[in-house]
């Protein structure tokens, strides 16, 4: 992380208490299934990566803690297959997104950006249903706020964090273990949906 999005420095936090999103218990709020079901947004895999990570540091935000090498950074990453993003897209405009690093079995979810209504739910709910469809096993995302504990995240502690994540990095999931056009995503997330009703 930085302070700013000026700042030279870059640091690493590691918290008491770390954020996760439960992956077979996400909850999906009956308006936001609703929306899904009108399929408002194109949604794509790695597509506009760099566009992604920018406009989480510059969408609707005064500062930021991503600062221009951390940008630099998880671009490369990208290119080296860690980093991903889920790309929303209107009348072919970029409109959400959300980016991370993948692991083995663990989704390290970094920031989301939205410049139309509701185009980071679609977002995240999409990486979720990907997630739970191709095997992975912890959804990480540092730190709670009210915008993430709406879809069922919570907190534990750091040292159960680290027992959970060296389970899951043992494991070998794929992002794009299954497709990745547009029909795909809704199919995977129509699949999801069903299962977590069927759960509830």
């Amino acid at each position: 992380m930085s302070d700013s999005r000026n700042s030279e420095k870059t640091y690493f936090v590691n918290p008491e208490q770390r954020g996760v999103i439960p992956i077979k218990e996400f909850h999906v709020s009956k308006s936001l299934l609703r929306l899904i079901r009108k399929r408002p947004f194109k949604i794509t895999l790695n597509n506009a990566f760099p566009e992604v990570i920018k406009s989480c540091a510059t969408i609707n935000r005064t500062d930021t803690w991503i600062n221009n090498e951390i940008e630099t950074l998880f671009v490369q990453l990208n290119k080296q297959h860690y980093a991903h993003s889920i790309e929303c897209w209107k009348d072919d405009k970029l409109v959400g997104g959300i980016y991370g690093i993948a692991i083995g079995g663990v989704y390290f979810a970094e920031s989301m950006f939205s410049s139309v209504s509701n185009a980071s739910k679609i977002a995240l709910v999409n990486l979720v249903a990907r997630l739970w469809k191709t095997g992975f096993q912890l959804l990480d995302v540092q730190f709670l706020n009210d915008h993430l504990i709406q879809f069922g995240a919570y907190q534990i502690k750091k040292t159960d964090f680290k027992q959970k994540l060296e389970i899951a990095m043992k494991i070998k999931a794929n992002l794009y273990s299954i497709g990745s056009t547009d029909e795909d995503f809704f199919d995977c997330l129509s699949e999801f949906l069903q299962t977590n009703t069927e759960m509830s």
